[in-house]
């Protein structure tokens, strides 16, 4: 996804794509299925001063599990960029819940709900290995025509033939 901006915390960032050495993903998107999920250690450099995981990073691991998401579903970014379309992330809203440390195991959930018009948003959970939720995640996004530079008027549209398992993003 190319810019995220971050409700109440004033961060903007630029975002990158999920590596090829990913972890190995859970679930599908969307539908009555399990969320799509990626596990994360959370790892030393990305906690502050008080110990806990750096509010930024959240963003990370949820921009990580998008990616995986749209890998998962046969759609990986260049198959995008050579489609002439990207997606984009208009707004976040993340509610921290619980503290994350070095060394925790968490799952990123992804769970895509689609609607008319021009947007969807992606809901997803960074859930502790008891269950528990350290952050809900929510966030509005589109896909970007990049030539017009204009969200495409149907994001499903744009991505279901694109998709070789459009179950993961919820638009089986």
């Amino acid at each position: 996804m190319t810019e995220e901006t971050t409700t109440g915390a004033g961060t903007d960032r630029a975002i990158t794509g999920a590596g090829a050495d990913a972890p190995a993903a859970t679930g599908a998107g969307g539908g009555s299925g399990a969320p799509f999920a990626v596990p994360v250690t959370v790892r030393g450099y990305e906690t502050d001063t008080q110990g806990h995981l750096n509010q930024s990073v959240y963003l990370q691991y949820a921009e990580h599990a998008r990616w995986s998401a749209l890998q998962a579903a046969g759609i990986p970014q260049a198959t995008l960029v050579a489609g002439g379309i990207g997606p984009v992330t208009l707004e976040t809203t993340i509610r921290y819940r619980r503290e994350l440390r070095a060394g925790d195991e968490v799952e990123v959930s992804c769970r895509f709900v689609w609607s008319e018009g021009k947007t969807f948003t992606i809901e997803q959970t960074v859930r502790k290995a008891d269950g528990t939720p350290a952050a809900e995640i929510s966030a509005v996004c589109g896909i970007l025509d990049l030539t017009a530079r204009r969200l495409v008027p149907d994001p499903r549209a744009a991505l279901r033939p694109l998709a070789t398992d459009p179950g993961v993003l919820g638009l089986g």
